[in-house]
């Protein structure tokens, strides 16, 4: 296997919410008088992977308009302060959208810089697949990111979402690249592996949170394993 590049997913595979997402909403809704404790967020954390496969097999794009974005994420959140027995009244939706969307409550993990510096010492071509709203683009210069990621092919800008091929087909189209040279690293199974592989992509899963522990694959816990783990 000889791979010249690697791209990546961005949310929940590069960058977070900070300190996390069930930590971040968790905040808000105890700062907005509904005091509910981390766990309960993380339980619940599967309604926003179920909400990304009924868009897809509904065939809606959510992250290619702002107005199609605000109204995806106001119905996870309703999902979220139903499940919460949180009344969804003052405009508390409104308020998640309005936190999950500002800049300064994201990080990028801890593995992240180190990793993708290491692959570009070794001269890799980086690059982000990613379905997210255009801006990605002010999150990854904000994280000084953008440089180490120069191909970058973000949903919101280009109007296709995963799992459908034409958003990776896409990004092999600016590289340059045959599929065959690529690995593509992302969270979710059904978006980045199953369809990276269908074009003959090398996928790996990075499972942080150990959700998929039988995945058959190549699967990391950490992307400071993911250069070994290319090198062969």
């Amino acid at each position: 296997m000889t791979l010249r590049a690697v791209f990546f997913d961005a949310g929940e595979t590069l960058v977070h919410p900070a300190p996390s997402f069930p930590e971040l909403f968790a905040a808000i809704v105890t700062r907005e008088g509904h005091p509910r404790e981390t766990e309960q967020i993380v339980d619940g954390l599967s309604m926003v992977s179920d909400e990304f496969a009924r868009a897809a097999g509904e065939n809606e794009l959510w992250t290619t308009s702002p107005d199609r974005s605000r109204r995806f994420w106001l119905r996870v959140y309703d999902l979220f302060l139903e499940a919460l027995e949180i009344p969804g009244t003052n405009g508390l939706p409104e308020t998640l959208y309005r936190e999950f969307t500002n800049l300064k409550n994201y990080t990028a993990f801890d593995d992240v810089r180190p990793t993708l510096e290491r692959l570009q010492e070794r001269e890799y071509m980086l690059g982000v697949i990613s379905n997210f709203e255009p801006w990605l683009e002010d999150l990854l210069v904000h994280l000084s990111l953008a440089d180490l990621l120069p191909v970058r092919v973000i949903s919101g800008i280009e109007g296709v979402e995963k799992p459908d091929p034409s958003i990776f087909l896409l990004a092999l189209e600016r590289s340059g690249l045959a599929a065959h040279e690529v690995a593509y690293v992302g969270d979710i199974p059904d978006f980045d592996v199953v369809p990276a592989a269908a074009l003959g992509m090398f996928p790996v899963l990075i499972d942080r949170r150990g959700r998929h522990p039988d995945h058959v694959g190549a699967r990391v816990t950490d992307l400071a394993h993911l250069p070994e783990l290319l090198h062969g």
